[in-house]
C-alpha cells in the first residue's frame, strides 16, 4: 500500500483527512498537509500531542517516556501523534479545534444528478462530485449552500464514502428554504458544500450494533450499512426505524436490500401515529428486542429529533441498560417562520 488515510476529527466537528506514508508518523503527515497538530517537543517527552485513536492499527514504538503516555492511557486508546506510525487507515480524535490547528473546513462543488421525491415526507438528492472531493466517515454530514438564499442547511450523507456520487435524504418542510429550492431543482444545477463535519460516525466494529433511526435520521445508517457491506462485517446489526406516519416510511426497499448483502443484518419499522395500521405502533423504545442489546455488549448509534434522543436516553437510564458505547446525534428540521 502506498499510503494510509488518517481522519483527524477536531473538537469543533471538522474532519480533515491526511495521507500517511508507510513508516511515517502522524504528526509529520499532518504537518506536510499544513495542519499543525498540538505539539511542543515531537520527541515523546512532553505529551502535548496526545490524541485518541478511535480505530485503526498503529505502532507507538518505545521512544517515549511514561510521563508523556502511561500504560493505562495507551491501553485506553490514547496515542502520541509524534510517535504514532499507522499500519492501516486510522481515525484520530484531536482535543483541539480546527482553527487552533490552523486548518479549515473543506469546500467543494457538486452537480445535481437526481431529485427523487418520496411522498410528501422526504426527497432523495443525488449529486455528482469531482475526484478531489473530500472523503467522509459514514455518519457525518455537510453544509449545503441553498442557491440564491444566502443560507445553508446541514444533511447527513446517505451514501457510502469514496464514490463519485453522493446522496442525502432530506425531510420536506412546507415553505422551507431547501424544500422550496428542491421543488425546482433539475439535473445539472450546481451546489456548494462544506464538510465533512460531525463526531457521529461509525467506529471500529468489534461487537454487535444497534441502530436507532428517527425519520430522515435514517440517512447516516444507510451510509454505515454500505461500509459494513464493503468491509464484509460479520457482526450482528439490528436497525429500528421509527416515524410519525405511514407515509414517512421511506427508502424501506433500500434497507431491505441490505438483508441480502449483510448476513447478520435485521431491521424493523415503527409508526407512532395511533391511526396507523402498521404492525408495530408507538415509540422505538417499545420495540427494542432484548437480544439486540446483547446484555450490554453492544454499540448503540442513534440519530433522530431531540425528543426521540432524550426518550431513548431516559429509557436506557430507567431500565438500567448500559451499552458498551452510545453515540447519538440530534437534528432539528429548519421550519419556515410563521407569519406574524
Amino acid at each position: 500500500m502506498s499510503s494510509y488515510k488518517i481522519a483527524l476529527n477536531f473538537e469543533d466537528g471538522v474532519t480533515r483527512f491526511v495521507e500517511c506514508k508507510p513508516g511515517q508518523k502522524v504528526l509529520d503527515a499532518a504537518f506536510r498537509a499544513k495542519i499543525n497538530l498540538p505539539m511542543d517537543c515531537s520527541d515523546g517527552v512532553c505529551g502535548t500531542c496526545k490524541c485518541r485513536a478511535e480505530s485503526g492499527r498503529y505502532d507507538l514504538g518505545d521512544e517515549y517516556i511514561e510521563e508523556a503516555l502511561s500504560e493505562d492511557e495507551k491501553d485506553s486508546g490514547l496515542v502520541l501523534t509524534c510517535q504514532m506510525v499507522p499500519t492501516s487507515d486510522c481515525v484520530i480524535s484531536v482535543p483541539a479545534s480546527s482553527t487552533a490547528c490552523k486548518t479549515e473546513q473543506s469546500k467543494f462543488a457538486a452537480t445535481v444528478s437526481k431529485v427523487e421525491p418520496h411522498n410528501d415526507a422526504a426527497v432523495v438528492l443525488e449529486l455528482d462530485v469531482d475526484a478531489n472531493a473530500p472523503v467522509f466517515l459514514p455518519g457525518q454530514y455537510v453544509n449545503i449552500d441553498v442557491p440564491g438564499s444566502g443560507q445553508h442547511r446541514s444533511y447527513s450523507f446517505s451514501s457510502g464514502p469514496g464514490q463519485s456520487k453522493i446522496s442525502f435524504l432530506i425531510k420536506r418542510i412546507p415553505g422551507g428554504v431547501m424544500s422550496t429550492w428542491l421543488d425546482a431543482a433539475q439535473p445539472g444545477h450546481k451546489l456548494e458544500l462544506i464538510g465533512p463535519l460531525g463526531s457521529f460516525y461509525l467506529r471500529a466494529v468489534e461487537r454487535p450494533l444497534l441502530f436507532l433511526a428517527g425519520g430522515t435520521g435514517l440517512a447516516p445508517f444507510l451510509s454505515m450499512l454500505e461500509v459494513l457491506v464493503r468491509t464484509e462485517s460479520d457482526q450482528k446489526v439490528h436497525l429500528i426505524y421509527g416515524v410519525t406516519r405511514d407515509l414517512d416510511l421511506v427508502q424501506v426497499e433500500a434497507i431491505e436490500a441490505y438483508t441480502a448483502k449483510l448476513p447478520n443484518f435485521s431491521y424493523s419499522t415503527v409508526v407512532a401515529e395511533a391511526e396507523s395500521s402498521h404492525p408495530r405502533k408507538g415509540w422505538v423504545t417499545q420495540h427494542i428486542p432484548a437480544d439486540a442489546l446483547n446484555d450490554g455488549d453492544v454499540d448503540v448509534y442513534l440519530c433522530g429529533p431531540p425528543p426521540m434522543v432524550d426518550a431513548v436516553r431516559k429509557h436506557f437510564d430507567d431500565t438500567g441498560v448500559k451499552p458498551n458505547s452510545f453515540h447519538y446525534e440530534k437534528f432539528t428540521p429548519n421550519v419556515a417562520p410563521r407569519a406574524a
